[in-house]
């Protein structure tokens, strides 16, 4: 069995503390730049991690209603102040260009979120090759799960793209075992919240609550 990994998503600048409190239970953060503000780069220095910086835009869930210049342009900030991964939209207007300027600095994540469904396991299949093709070191796809069967889809689909770098897991109450389970079928990591009532998107684990879990099942 994997050693899962968790990923710790930061929102505001009053989370330092938190993050620090669980640095020992996760691998890396995930800093949100559009929910923490002008003064995340307060955040970063005091990480102990590697970590993600995602500027998320509004038509992904995000909060970014910056033009998409501005909105990319935090993400190179983030690159000279060390992140180590930037996660960019499959859907963003700049995304192949952006791509091609930050390859040789930084890992890519390029994401897709769907917040309505989630496709059948082929449909889902295309849009992680399209991701690949534009130059993704992780594949992050999220949906959203409306029926047990969806967890299955997801988890199949993790298995089957396991070896080439994915992410992904389903969103809502339905899908929030997919993301205890995604990193044991082969995902890179897991994402979690910092503590209740911190989640980036619904589902959310906390980090303690999945660290219990693994704990249980011997997964660690």
């Amino acid at each position: 069995m994997p050693s899962p990994e968790i990923c710790a998503c930061i929102t505001s600048t009053d989370d330092v503390g938190l993050a620090s409190a669980v640095r020992d239970l996760v691998s890396l953060y995930e800093v949100r730049i559009d929910l923490i503000g002008e003064d995340w780069p307060r955040v970063v220095n005091e990480l102990r991690r590697p970590w993600i910086a995602c500027n998320r835009m509004v038509g992904q869930g995000g909060s970014c209603a910056d033009d998409e210049s501005a909105r990319l342009e935090q993400l190179h900030r983030a690159i000279a102040l060390g992140a180590s991964l930037v996660d960019v939209e499959m859907s963003a207007p700049g995304v192949v260009g952006f791509i091609r300027e930050v390859k040789e600095k930084v890992r890519v994540v390029v994401s897709h979120h769907d917040f309505e469904r989630t496709a059948d396991e082929e449909a889902l299949a295309e849009l992680v090759r399209r991701q690949a093709s534009l130059g993704a070191d992780i594949c992050k796809l999220v949906t959203t799960a409306c029926g047990v069967d969806d967890v299955g889809t997801v988890i199949r689909l993790v298995r089957r793209f396991r070896s080439e770098g994915i992410v992904a897991f389903a969103m809502g109450p339905i899908g929030m075992v997919s993301r205890v389970l995604a990193p044991l079928a082969g995902a890179r990591f897991t994402y979690a919240s910092l503590c209740s009532g911190h989640e980036t998107a619904p589902g959310q684990l906390t980090v303690v609550g999945l660290r219990v879990i693994y704990d249980a099942i011997g997964a660690y």
